[in-house]
């Protein structure tokens, strides 16, 4: 799901940012579902015309020196993939992309609802917190774990913060605004 979700971003990005064209992408590419989800991303900038600046990012230290190299190749946005790398140091991302007034788009709603990231798009986490305690309930009651069906994430939420969006210049397409479930204001 990881490389599906991945395209989905990018797609809601351009759709943000009216004509973008060079997207920076971030990806700890030692992470096995970075590179599926590189592909994807690749597949889905060819059909849209979007060139992708693609980063490998392993520690915390890399990440100034990817975003100047994407700001010094004209990165219009930004997109991070979805690894743990980039829940764990959301907060600087997000820092970088607002000191190189990037719009951005995250795989980790916090990014947009309290860091102040302009776009997320991830499942959603109350869903996902109660079928884990569906999961835990029917385990406790005698299920084996390796008879649960494996499940993946059916909800999913879009946030826009307007806030970010105000400070970068930009105005959503009103049709994009009617399909997020949060809008930060």
């Amino acid at each position: 799901m990881f490389p599906e979700l991945a395209s989905k971003r990018l797609g809601l990005l351009t759709q943000a940012v009216s004509g973008i064209s060079r997207v920076l992408v971030l990806a700890y590419l030692a992470d096995p579902i970075a590179h599926l989800q590189v592909r994807a991303l690749q597949n889905a900038a060819r059909s849209s015309g979007v060139t992708l600046q693609i980063q490998d990012v392993r520690t915390s230290d890399d990440l100034p020196a990817a975003f100047e190299t994407g700001v010094n190749e004209r990165a219009e946005g930004l997109l991070a993939t979805a690894e743990s790398f980039f829940s764990v140091h959301g907060v600087r991302v997000t820092e970088l992309a607002a000191h190189h007034r990037l719009p951005a788009i995250y795989p980790n709603l916090q990014n947009a609802i309290d860091r102040g990231g302009l776009m997320a798009y991830a499942p959603n986490s109350d869903d996902s917190y109660r079928r884990a305690a569906t999961y835990a309930a029917r385990i406790l009651k005698g299920a084996k774990p390796s008879d649960l069906p494996v499940q993946q994430p059916a909800t999913f939420e879009l946030v826009i913060n307007l806030k970010t969006a105000k400070t970068l210049g930009l105005t959503f397409p009103p049709g994009l605004l009617a399909i997020a479930d949060r809008v930060v204001e």
